[in-house]
């Protein structure tokens, strides 16, 4: 991370931590490769990127935040965001009046997208004028609308459940045996997949799915043909993967890939 990025990223921390008002906005262009180390607000937030890619970790997991998507990240949460390729920041922080749920990823609306680039470029006005307080009024009105996306790898309080997670997000392979795991929490294989539900909201096979959709996305992103990822991941072949892929993220990774690379 250069000095200016450094720059950058504190002189935003101390604008967010003097924000004052029910709705305080802001907007950053990062270059590719840049992670924002962990940190939290005061302030509810919502983080959008209007181009590019992030992946955002806290202690309870792992969310994508794909274009036309959001993240909803609560007052308080701790959580670092990592940058897959260059990145057009817009967040806005909310005043923490009431508790907020989450983390969630939320789907993006036309309207609350355009009112987020409004809000940051209000930010520069000397003074609120009543436009601004309609945009801030309807924006707050919005945001609890958005609906909830299913881009989260949630992590398990159990620990050894997090210890097989936290092993298989450094070498995520889509054909690990589940005996394998079984034997390792010490569970029989039924007991295994009923626990890690109760544990993550999520069936054992499809969060080492997407578990391995959140390892593809920085490889793809760096040009590395699909052949190549589906394979070290362990998918019998390319369309497999693509078909997991496009189930997950709307698209195929070719698409995907190309998309952020333009």
């Amino acid at each position: 991370m250069t000095a200016d990025v450094q720059t950058t990223i504190a002189s935003n921390m101390r604008a967010i931590a003097a924000a004052q008002g029910p709705l305080y906005a802001s907007g950053t262009d990062y270059p590719e490769g840049v992670t924002v180390p962990p940190h939290s607000h005061d302030r509810h937030q919502l983080l959008h990127a209007i181009s590019g890619v992030l992946m955002v970790a806290t202690p309870a997991g792992r969310w994508i935040v794909p274009p036309e998507h959001a993240l909803w990240l609560p007052a308080g949460c701790v959580h670092s965001v990592q940058m897959l390729g260059a990145v057009r920041m817009r967040s806005v922080y909310v005043r923490a009046d009431t508790p907020g749920d989450g983390p969630r990823v939320l789907g993006m609306t036309p309207l609350v997208r355009a009112l987020v680039v409004e809000a940051v470029a209000m930010m520069a006005h000397p003074a609120p004028d009543a436009r601004d307080r309609l945009i801030a009024e309807l924006l707050l009105a919005e945001i609890p609308r958005l609906p909830e996306q299913p881009l989260a790898l949630p992590l398990p309080a159990d620990p050894r459940l997090l210890k097989l997670c936290r092993a298989f997000i450094a070498a995520p392979h889509a054909r690990a045996p589940l005996d394998g795991w079984a034997a390792l929490a010490g569970k029989s294989r039924r007991s295994l997949t009923r626990h890690f539900r109760q544990e993550t909201g999520l069936s054992l096979e499809n969060w080492r799915q997407q578990a391995c959709v959140f390892a593809a996305l920085p490889r793809l992103i760096d040009g590395q043909r699909v052949t190549s990822v589906a394979l070290d991941l362990g998918y019998d072949s390319p369309a497999a993967f693509t078909t997991m892929f496009r189930r997950m993220l709307g698209q195929t990774p070719r698409a995907f890939a190309g998309g952020r690379r333009q």
